[in-house]
């Protein structure tokens, strides 16, 4: 019971002023004078004033609210290591059991890290799990928190955290652990393909060792060299960049013996390959209609450098002029196709025919170059029907198609073929999904017979029209007309010249973006995603491997023609191998080299700070450092707010003063006949007194 005294005045204090002032006066005027009565006009006037002011006893009648005490369990990857996970769970029923005897305190139980959000993962944030579990609490009915975790806590404040209550940690693991890691000191994200990359990186180790260690070096997954690494010192490493895109650089040391984990012997760069500038060189017979498409196509790419050359005075139009009085550039031949042909990426011929400007052993060249890995793409127009087609020298070896001298003068739309709506070159073309397509019509189409490769365009007549093939390690491809200009003009609505050219080159000179048979594997949060590029009907199931070593199998499903996706949910952090039929991939998923696995040593020493300065503690669960050794909890006791908070085996939690108030009773001391009686014997006494 809760007794108070309140005073509920019958009228307002401004007007009760007014009247008991002057009496007051007068009673106090009377007993200065000592006038017959005085004492009673005085207890008369103060029980008035009792009646008056009306005062009333109250009880209230409240309840006592609970200290909200959080319970914050940190599930991170990093407590999957060893015994933590047993002793955490132990812990846990523990501590729920010890607090459930304690009706003061209103538990809230918050397991933190388990999020399959990435971002959530990089790191163990059991402080921002704290702050949301105590959102709703007033600050005085906050008794404190215990925290069972491994101690790499890495949101810890320097100080004392945002409320006055105990801190408390209990630490999983032992005193004893061991671990080494890697890690990249410094690695570039961009490189140039096929030019070595400078980095360093860093093997560290708990015990301050400082022997050899052997470092595997992997990219894309094939080991390329063993480094040997001196533990702790920072150490050179240069990886040359195979391919344009992404590239994954890894760094691999053995698991030594009583070590914790093996997951941070690993380090994780993500390179992305950049090509130098492709070279180019574009030879075009006469000039014709369409002569500058291509050219401006190229000129316009930065990543392109482009050598271009016109016939404009072949052999045969010699007329006597001195080289030194004409303004034309000679045909640098042998500079070209002898000295410098490896380093052009691709050879273009625009309407080309042999007119002896290039010596006929050039041509042996040109398909030498092809056959060792470079790339040629025929413009052809009605000279590779004639009898000076270049497909009557020793270039024919290289080519996909022989002319049969027909030239098809007929308006058609270009359409693609079965094999074109799958390859990469064409497919999605823009315009080609209506019919007719959405784009002009052409009106030549240069005859061949017996076409090897691809044919992914048809022309008038369902006659072949682009040619894609592969002749050694090299790619020939072969535009069979000459009308591709009408697009660039916007001819009947013009095409999309540009993104099929672009594609045409790129796909010759090897994009990784292009290639007909292609699986790649990317990680989006904590999704693997899989794209399967094929010119299969079918390219069946996808094997995964993932960072634990456990296989998983996922279906590919048909997203448009030639391309087949899948995707896996996963929890796990880390590099993924994916296969299908003679395809590999890799992808990492989460973030790369995630503080989560920087270090994984249990430690009292990040949480001692904030713990000490709220007067909590920090203290290990396992006595012992044999595995599966007894958890030890300390006996949990409840404190006012100004006593200790912590002991040597037991540890404090506060207890509130906050109540709800249930009920009131009111008593009023002057109401009813008891206070009308009252009132009237003082009233009648002054008055018998002062009849006397």
């Amino acid at each position: 019971m809760n007794w108070s005294i309140s005073f509920e005045p019958l009228i307002s204090w401004p007007l009760l002023a007014l009247v008991l002032v002057p009496l007051a006066l007068l009673a106090l005027v009377g007993l200065w004078f000592r006038q017959r009565g005085g004492v009673l006009r005085f207890v008369a006037l103060l029980a008035l004033a009792a009646a008056l002011f009306n005062p009333v006893f109250l009880n209230e009648e409240r309840e006592p609210l609970k200290s909200v005490v959080a319970l914050i369990v940190d599930r991170s990857q990093s407590q999957d290591i060893g015994d933590r996970t047993r002793q955490t769970d132990e812990a846990l029923a523990g501590l729920q059991e010890r607090l459930g005897r304690f009706k003061q305190f209103d538990v809230r139980v918050v397991e933190a890290g388990k999020s399959a959000a990435a971002e959530e993962r990089t790191e163990t944030r059991l402080f921002g799990a704290l702050e949301g579990a105590f959102r709703d609490v007033p600050p005085s009915r906050i008794g404190g928190a215990i925290m069972i975790t491994d101690g790499e806590v890495h949101d810890a404040p320097p100080g004392a955290p945002d409320f006055n209550a105990p801190l408390h940690a209990l630490i999983t693991g032992n005193d004893h652990e061991k671990d080494r890691r890697i890690r990249f000191e410094n690695a570039p994200r961009f490189g140039l393909v096929g030019k070595p990359l400078d980095m360093t990186y860093r093997v560290i180790s708990t015990e301050n060792e400082t022997g050899p260690v052997d470092v595997r070096v992997s990219v894309n997954g094939e080991q390329v060299s063993v480094e040997h690494a001196t533990v702790g010192q920072p150490m050179p490493l240069q990886v040359t960049i195979p391919g344009a895109g992404r590239n994954i650089i890894e760094l691999a040391i053995d698991r030594e013996p009583g070590e914790l984990t093996d997951t941070n012997n690993r380090a994780i760069a993500l390179v992305d390959g950049i090509r130098e500038n492709l070279r180019v060189l574009l030879v075009s017979g006469e000039p014709h209609a369409g002569e500058r498409t291509w050219r401006n196509l190229l000129k316009s790419d930065a990543s392109v450098d482009l050598v271009h050359f016109t016939i404009l005075r072949p052999p045969e139009k010699q007329d006597g002029t001195p080289i030194n009085e004409l303004s034309l550039i000679a045909f640098p031949t042998r500079e070209l196709f002898v000295e410098k042909i490896k380093d052009f990426d691709l050879i273009i011929f625009d309407r080309y025919q042999h007119r002896d400007v290039l010596p006929i052993l050039y041509y042996d060249y040109i398909s030498e170059y092809v056959d060792k890995g470079g790339a040629l793409l025929i413009a052809a127009g009605p000279e590779y029907a004639g009898e000076a087609s270049i497909a009557r020298t020793p270039l024919m070896s290289a080519l996909p198609a022989m002319p049969t001298g027909e030239v098809v003068e007929k308006a058609f739309y270009p359409r693609l073929t079965d094999l074109g709506q799958r390859h990469p070159v064409t497919r999605g073309l823009d315009g080609s999904a209506t019919e007719p397509p959405h784009w002009s019509r052409w009106f030549r189409t240069i005859g061949v017979q017996n076409p090897q490769g691809e044919v992914v365009m048809k022309g008038a007549d369902n006659r072949p029209l682009l040619l894609l093939d592969r002749k050694g390690e090299g790619r020939v491809g072969m535009l069979l007309s000459d009308q591709g200009w009408l697009w660039a003009r916007g001819f009947e609505g013009g095409g999309p010249h540009v993104q099929l050219y672009r594609r045409i080159a790129h796909w010759l000179m090897k994009e990784p973006e292009l290639e007909e048979e292609r699986l790649t594997a990317e990680g989006r949060g904590m999704v693997l995603e899989i794209r399967r590029q094929t010119m299969a009907d079918d390219p069946g199931p996808a094997q995964i491997i993932t960072p634990s070593g456990k296989t998983v199998t996922v279906k590919l499903d048909k997203s448009e023609p030639g391309v087949f996706l899948g995707s896996v949910q996963t929890n796990e952090i880390g590099l993924f191998q994916v296969a299908n039929g003679d395809l590999t991939a890799l992808a990492h998923v989460g973030p790369v080299n995630a503080p989560e696995f920087a270090d994984v040593v249990s430690t009292e020493n990040r949480l001692k700070a904030p713990a000490e300065a709220t007067g909590g503690s920090v203290r290990r669960l396992a006595s012992s450092t044999a595995p599966g050794s007894d958890v030890t909890l300390p006996s949990i006791v409840p404190v006012r707010s100004a006593g200790e908070a912590s002991g040597s085996d037991w540890i404090g939690l506060r207890t509130t003063d906050d109540s709800v108030l249930k009920a009131v009773s009111r008593v009023p001391l002057f109401g009813g006949f008891l206070g009308l009686g009252l009132l009237l014997l003082a009233m009648g006494s002054m008055w018998y007194r002062e009849g006397r």
